[in-house]
């Protein structure tokens, strides 16, 4: 499995509650959110990781210079409009082959996450597998609607009735929904939940992992939310 990893926001809304570090170096626990991801998917069968950096944070692009890990390490130093746009930077180094992609803030167990690897790397006749949570911690979330075999069949802004989980920023796909991209990119399309509307528009088959929850760390407070959720307090 290859890994990839948005880190090229600006995290402004850390910055004006009062974080100085830049996002991705921010510690949850002691570690850096950027250098806890490269560590979990080194742990979990990573054959290449790559990640992509804001121009302006020159701390993250040192910090990324400095791993060492166990497989190669590919980093994109652009600012970009969009996550998706930061993807697709990502899928022009990208090995071929199945990856896993994830935004830098991102917080889930090590366990849950091994588990939700482990089913994409044995799944077959699907090109891709969402991870999925029933936790609402989102300002804007994206909710997933399934079949009775946790077949993804459409991708909603609202919830609408008998829909269980929403989208868990965690993407394990298949080369086809690399094309999918590119096709999004020449028609302008600009956001990643788009994106994954034209994955199932465009017959691409999406399978949902449900994991107990996942967090995004957008303001400070969220910080110390992830702590207790990592030590089993939450």
């Amino acid at each position: 499995m290859h890994y990839a990893i948005i880190a090229a926001g600006e995290g402004s809304r850390l910055a004006q509650e009062g974080v100085e570090k830049p996002k991705p170096l921010v510690e949850i626990n002691g570690e850096p959110m950027i250098g806890r991801l490269v560590n979990i998917f080194c742990r979990c069968n990573a054959e290449s990781i790559s990640v992509i950096v804001n121009e302006q944070m020159r701390d993250v692009q040192a910090f990324v210079k400095a791993l060492n890990p166990s497989v190669p390490l590919n980093m994109v130093v652009k600012s970009t409009p969009s996550s998706m746009h930061s993807f697709y930077e990502l899928s022009r180094v990208m090995p071929s082959g199945k990856f896993c992609l994830t935004t830098v803030d991102t917080i889930f167990r090590e366990t849950d996450f091994r588990g939700y690897i482990e089913a994409m790397e044995k799944s077959e006749g699907c090109d891709g597998m969402m991870a999925v949570t029933p936790f609402i911690d989102d300002e804007k979330p994206l909710y997933v609607e399934t079949d009775g075999g946790l077949n993804i069949t459409a991708f909603s802004d609202t919830r609408n009735e008998g829909v269980k989980y929403i989208s868990g920023g965690i993407y394990a796909l298949g080369e086809r929904a690399v094309k999918v991209l590119e096709r999004c990119m020449a028609d302008g399309v600009s956001r990643m939940r788009n994106y994954q509307r034209a994955l199932i528009a465009g017959g691409l088959h999406l399978k949902a992992y449900p994991i107990g929850k996942i967090l995004d760390v957008d303001h400070a407070g969220d910080i110390a939310k992830a702590e207790a959720f990592l030590k089993g307090e939450g």
